[in-house]
């Protein structure tokens, strides 16, 4: 249920009108725009007599929201969200390129890749520390080793840094990590999404490679309940019977989760196709579908990756993707 307070609503009334929603169980969300300021009702709103708000002199009009998914949902926030990581501002027309290996390797690895990204225009640098992967026998990831080596990248280049989470039990060891991606694997890890609720960190969210944009929007419903509002989606491919890229890019999700969510999209490609010469066209079109960003795996010597070598860009590769995504985006706006 969403109340949409008029403009000429004082700041005690509207508060004494939280205040008694709050006395009936509920919690609210607030949302403050330009014009009107909206007030989304989480909860068991049955009780609540929608005539009798809706009668109230400070009430526009009273919705009742039939989706599940309420903190994540547009109509309760009618304005795109921009999540700030250090400088980069991600949504309402802030766009982020976000780049570097697969996995961290070496001392020397992160910080050759993590110097060309950034001066190829990158704004985070992405690197794996724990990897989830489908055989027990292929490389898992540094872990605690390769999260020290991202951050001396940081501390060299100054940019925030973008790695995933496998448990919530490292959550100690993600403490000076910018952003905190939850992978394909763990979309519907409910018990990890609510502890990276109880975090104030930028949250990455990937789509699950089976599940459908309901259930990724009610995956970021999980960790907004839990009072972190600071949720990216990222639509990263999913399972088809296309068997000639590793997945299928569905770029219709961009303007789909655009009507249903004020949460920035980032998009990667690179798991999408799992196919370097497919990274770039798939950049570019995310791009021109209106992505808040796009994010690209590069690797100083694909050929000799520990993991996703296939899908990586060298970084004269990204360097050229850089410049021609931002055409496309001086072209569209």
């Amino acid at each position: 249920m969403i109340t949409i307070l008029k403009a000429d609503a004082t700041k005690q009334q509207r508060d004494n009108l939280i205040q008694w929603f709050e006395s009936q169980g509920l919690k609210v969300h607030i949302s403050k725009g330009e014009f009107q300021t909206v007030l989304g009702l989480v909860g068991d709103t049955s009780r609540v007599d929608e005539s009798l708000v809706e009668a109230l002199e400070i009430v526009e009009r009273v919705t009742r929201v039939t989706e599940s998914y309420k903190a994540a949902n547009r109509k309760f926030h009618p304005e795109d969200t921009v999540v700030e990581v250090g400088d980069v501002k991600i949504g309402g027309g802030g766009f982020a390129m976000i780049a570097g290996p697969c996995s961290v390797e070496s001392e020397a690895q992160i910080l050759e890749i993590a110097r060309s990204v950034k001066a190829s225009g990158a704004s985070l640098l992405r690197g794996g520390a724990f990897k989830p992967r489908t055989s027990p026998y292929d490389f898992q990831g540094m872990r605690a080793e390769g999260l020290e080596l991202l951050l001396e990248a940081k501390e060299a280049t100054g940019m925030p840094i973008v790695t995933e989470i496998m448990n919530a039990d490292h959550l100690p060891l993600f403490e000076n990590v910018d952003v905190i991606q939850i992978g394909a694997r763990n979309m519907q890890n409910f018990e990890l999404l609510k502890a990276v609720g109880r975090t104030n960190k930028a949250i990455l969210l990937k789509r699950g490679l089976a599940n459908t944009l309901k259930e990724l929007l009610m995956s970021a419903e999980y960790i907004m309940s839990e009072g972190n509002e600071n949720v990216i989606l990222c639509e990263r491919g999913i399972r088809t019977f296309e068997t000639y890229t590793r997945n299928t890019l569905d770029l219709s999700a961009i303007p789909a989760l655009r009507e249903k969510t004020h949460l920035p999209i980032v998009i990667d490609p690179s798991h999408a196709t799992g196919r370097a010469s497919l990274v770039e066209p798939m950049a570019l079109a995310a791009a021109a579908a209106g992505a808040d960003g796009i994010m690209i795996e590069v690797h100083n010597n694909p050929e000799q990756a520990l993991c996703d070598g296939a899908q990586s860009l060298t970084p004269a590769q990204f360097d050229r993707l850089a410049k021609r995504v931002l055409k496309v985006r001086e072209a569209i706006l």
